[in-house]
């Protein structure tokens, strides 16, 4: 369903896709940037929100300020930490008690990974075409939960030394997935990721399912 949830002044356009029995938990979805015409209905952010439904979590896609109905403007990733502060605090209005989750793809890896990071609810954070070319990553050494990072071998932003050096540097927590011949836009390998994504969430917090 859509909605609209607040960002402080803000208002920002959403999307939550619930799953068929009681969520294992929620998941913030934070789209590609929106300088380059990223948006919450982006290919591999809407197919990722799809199936992690699937896989037992209620998933909140949402455009950043001053994307598609969302109200404000760009501001250089420090506002957008904002909106995925609101994201989560929507989520966990929503669903209390449960645990929550980042994924992000591109920018909204950069952005979202941050903020899920430093979150004590984010028990568990995703990220998609990590541009390690772009963007400092070395948050991601600090953080103790399970994570998942998916990357294309052919990445044209995201260089085989940068990425070998974050690897090296990752807790035991952190799986890692390299997919042979993907660019940044994984072209043609969006059924791959779809599967690392729901492997990943299916049965991720197994106390909540029990519950």
């Amino acid at each position: 369903m859509y909605l609209t949830i607040p960002a402080g002044s803000l208002e920002l356009e959403s999307h939550l896709r619930e799953p068929e029995n009681e969520p294992e938990g929620g998941l913030i979805l934070c789209h590609p940037h929106p300088v380059y015409g990223g948006t919450m209905d982006n290919r591999v952010i809407y197919r990722a929100a799809k199936v992690a439904a699937r896989a037992g979590f209620a998933a909140l896609r949402f455009n950043f300020r001053g994307v598609g109905k969302s109200t404000g403007q760009y501001d250089q990733g420090l506002g957008e930490k904002g909106d995925v502060a609101a994201a989560l605090n929507w989520m966990e209005g929503r669903y209390p008690g449960k645990p929550l989750a980042v994924l992000g793809y591109s920018f909204g890896a950069w952005v979202g990974l941050q903020v899920g990071c430093l979150d004590p609810r984010v028990r568990a954070v995703a990220g998609i075409g990590l541009p390690l070319d772009l963007y400092n990553f070395d948050f991601l050494v600090d953080y103790p939960n399970p994570s998942l990072y998916i990357f294309g071998t052919q990445d044209e932003f995201c260089s085989p030394m940068n990425l070998v050096n974050l690897i090296r540097r990752l807790p035991f927590a952190s799986k890692v997935h390299r997919i042979q011949g993907a660019d940044h836009f994984f072209s043609e390998q969006v059924e791959e990721v779809e599967d690392l994504i729901e492997q990943f969430f299916r049965g991720l917090f197994p106390d909540q399912a029990m519950s």
